[in-house]
């Protein structure tokens, strides 16, 4: 099992309870955008203490990146990331993940879920790739949305956002579920990536089946 020791080089607000985490990138060490790795802070009582990140990062970049949401209240790993700085260590695992671009089609995202979209329309945008992708991003307020000024940059209007907890201009307040989906997407024979809390992930899976999506064309986290 690989294991790789890397220096934080950076670490900056993304929003009020996301971090952005440059950290140094091992020789050799790459993935496919949408990839994660189990990282864990070598520190006492917390080296064993892994949890799944995904890079942000695109493989021709020098360093590698998070983007982490800090949970201050739970007590667990992402309390301690957040008392990390520059200078301080990760250790870096193996690199796996289901997410990975399969064609042109929609992405659903619940809050942090959003991350593994983050390196794959990074990398579609320096190919010049883009094309007819669509971004239906959920989250509680404006204030929790996830890199919104870089995704209005490059997908416009494609990036389609609904809040849950009030009421912002130009933003929906629904919940992403089957009628939503129905009201939102022409077609269902597409590809279509979700993730996002669980509950959310199965309800809009079985929403899409149940709306024509075959099983092949929703790729979800495992």
């Amino acid at each position: 099992m690989e294991e790789h020791l890397v220096r934080i080089l950076s670490v900056a607000p993304v929003t009020h309870n996301v971090r952005c985490f440059k950290v140094e990138k091992p020789e050799g060490y790459r993935f496919i955008p949408g990839q994660a790795t189990e990282v864990s802070i070598p520190k006492s009582g917390w080296r064993e203490e892994r949890r799944p990140f995904t890079f942000t990062s695109l493989n021709e970049w020098d360093h590698l990146e998070f983007t982490i949401k800090i949970y201050d209240d739970h007590g667990g790993v992402t309390q301690q990331l957040g008392k990390l700085e520059s200078g301080d260590e990760l250790l870096l695992h193996d690199v796996w993940g289901a997410i990975q671009y399969k064609g042109e089609g929609t992405f659903i995202a619940g809050g942090a879920g959003v991350t593994p979209f983050i390196a794959i329309f990074r990398q579609l945008q320096r190919d010049e790739k883009l094309g007819n992708n669509r971004l239906l991003f959920s989250n509680r307020t404006a204030s929790d949305i996830i890199l919104r000024d870089e995704f209005e940059r490059m997908l416009g209007p494609a990036f389609v956002n609904t809040l849950t907890s009030e009421k912002a201009d130009g933003m929906d307040n629904r919940r992403i579920d089957e009628t939503y989906l129905r009201e939102n997407i022409a077609s269902f024979d597409q590809p279509f990536y979700v993730c996002g809390p669980d509950q959310m992930v199965e309800d809009v899976k079985q929403a899409l089946h149940r709306l024509g999506a075959g099983a092949d064309m929703v790729t979800v986290e495992l």
